[in-house]
């Protein structure tokens, strides 16, 4: 299946790797690595890839995946989370990036992640509540559609969304607190967007493929 992908025995081994090839860089996001095994938060009939360097499907549909480590390290390290930030998460998918998020903002930052399909937010809820940030509410999961953001929850210190859109949303802008960055993917790559003094600091990062951020607008 993935014959070609870069695989380890370990997690650990994993980890190594992505630090070796210079996408796992600060210290603190590769600790907050190591307490998520990534086998831990897929389905039972994929748990053998985990170690892959690859994208492994989770839902029906195609670009439903657990993201490849490497991009998933990629967008993390791009967001830079700061403990204390409250977060936007559009498109939690298996749960495996929200409790990596959760473990960087600690107890006094907060996530609101969603999910817009119910079976995939059940398999990420399901993962996420074998930790304790459910239960002490530091992740708050919502089932639906995340593409114009969380208006009643805003402003936040940084929005990740995980699937990508042909232009950056205006909803996402409006609800970045100065001083934020977003993170989101387009066609063909990934922007990060920081907030400084009301403009707009973009850098875009080619060469990296998502599926389509979903929503139930007509």
């Amino acid at each position: 299946m993935f014959e070609l992908t870069p695989h380890f025995e370990t997690y650990n081994e994993l980890l190594d790797y992505l630090e070796k090839v210079g996408v796992l860089k600060t210290k603190i996001i590769k600790e907050a690595f190591k307490k998520f095994d990534r086998k831990d938060f897929l389905p039972e009939e994929v748990k053998e890839f985990a170690y892959y360097d690859s994208p492994i499907p989770v839902g029906e549909e195609v670009g439903q995946t657990s993201s490849q480590p490497y991009v998933t390290a990629f967008l993390i390290e791009l967001l830079q989370p700061k403990e204390g930030n409250k977060i936007l998460e559009v498109g939690f998918g298996s749960g495996w990036t929200t409790a990596i998020l959760a473990e960087l903002v600690g107890e006094k930052g907060k996530i609101f992640a969603f999910e817009i399909d119910e079976k995939i937010f059940n398999l990420g809820k399901q993962n996420l509540e074998r930790y304790n940030f459910l239960e002490k509410g530091r992740v708050i999961l919502i089932l639906g559609d995340g593409s114009k953001g969380l208006k009643e929850e805003s402003p936040f210190d940084r929005i990740l969304v995980s699937a990508f859109s042909p232009e950056i949303p205006n909803e996402f802008l409006e609800q970045l607190k100065d001083g934020g960055i977003l993170v989101i993917p387009d066609f063909e790559g990934i922007w990060q967007v920081i907030k400084e003094k009301g403009d707009l600091i973009k850098n875009y990062h080619p060469g990296y493929v998502f599926g389509p951020l979903r929503t139930t607008s007509k």
